[in-house]
């Protein structure tokens, strides 16, 4: 028989395997209320972030002038105004918007280019190797934080810089889990069949070792996400992120600070939007991860 025609039938087994996994392992996901309360949260915000225009009873940059005072529960504003007499409800909501495209962003960066380095260097390893991993060791060498804002510093401090920065600085995470991932798949049986069926560096790196190394990224990329929005947030109260009068959480707790005392309101609501965003990827991320590490199955 021609071997290519094995070949190809075997992946196609191999396909049909996979996403018969794929679907057993949502069956499980969904069995754990934890993530799939995490997920109904996310799915709460992206609905608020997608339908903002609709949902927000105001403009978010509304000044009211004939407010002589910060108010809270008083109709028609129910979560209350800031100083500047704009609704508090309207610019969370408003809000989720930039925070989700913040996590988003900054860990689509940290994750094509991390991954794409740890395959290659897992792969390949020599000098590429070499100097990659000693570059990902400076990188770890500084504190997170104070990495992100040397790059905001270099590159200047608005909310497009901060999203690349946060993403740069997260990089030699997913740099380090793909790569050992490669490592371990790279000697697996499989990889010498398909190598003696003559097939290229480049088809086996990207259609059948990196698909078997998503699992550990999948599960970095969503505990990331919320790592990603409190990282902005911090960066926006330190005024490194997202600039006035943005609908920013991290930039509507900064701008309160001063009204701590006499204007609890305009605090807590941005903070418990940060709290309940990144609750519930976190919670999904430890569900995806209890799900896809075959150590902590029953």
């Amino acid at each position: 028989m021609n071997p290519i025609k094995i070949f190809k039938a075997g992946n196609d087994a191999e396909n049909n395997a996979a996403e018969s996994i794929w679907y057993e392992n949502w069956l499980l996901l969904k069995k754990n209320r934890s993530a799939m309360f995490g997920l109904y949260i996310i799915i709460f915000f992206v609905f608020l972030a997608v339908f903002a225009p609709v949902v927000a009873p105001f403009d978010p940059y509304l000044q009211n002038i004939d407010l002589r005072k910060m108010t809270y529960f008083s109709w028609p504003y129910i979560l209350g105004t800031d100083d500047f007499g704009r609704d508090i409800l309207s610019r969370i909501i408003y809000g989720s918007r930039i925070s989700l495209v913040i996590g988003f962003f900054a860990v689509s960066i940290s994750l094509v280019f991390g991954s794409l380095i740890g395959l290659i260097s897992g792969f390949y390893g020599g000098w590429f190797d070499r100097i990659s991993m000693r570059v990902i060791d400076i990188m770890l060498a500084f504190p997170y934080i104070l990495l992100t804002i040397v790059i905001v510093a270099l590159l200047g401090p608005t909310l497009l810089n901060a999203m690349i920065a946060i993403g740069i600085a997260r990089l030699p995470q997913y740099t380090r889990i793909m790569r050992a991932s490669v490592l371990a798949e790279k000697e697996a049986e499989y990889v010498e069949a398909e190598r003696s069926l003559g097939v290229g560096n480049m088809e086996l790196m990207f259609m059948s070792i990196l698909p078997n190394c998503l699992a550990p990224i999948i599960v970095q990329a969503t505990l990331g996400v919320g790592s990603a929005i409190i990282e902005s947030a911090a960066l926006s109260f330190l005024g490194l992120g997202a600039q006035p009068p943005t609908p920013e959480w991290g930039l509507m707790i900064a701008s309160a600070r001063e009204f701590v005392s006499n204007a609890w309101w305009i605090v807590t609501f941005p903070g418990i939007a940060i709290v309940l965003v990144v609750l519930g990827f976190n919670l999904l991320g430890d569900g995806i991860r209890d799900v896809l590490d075959p150590r902590l199955k029953d």
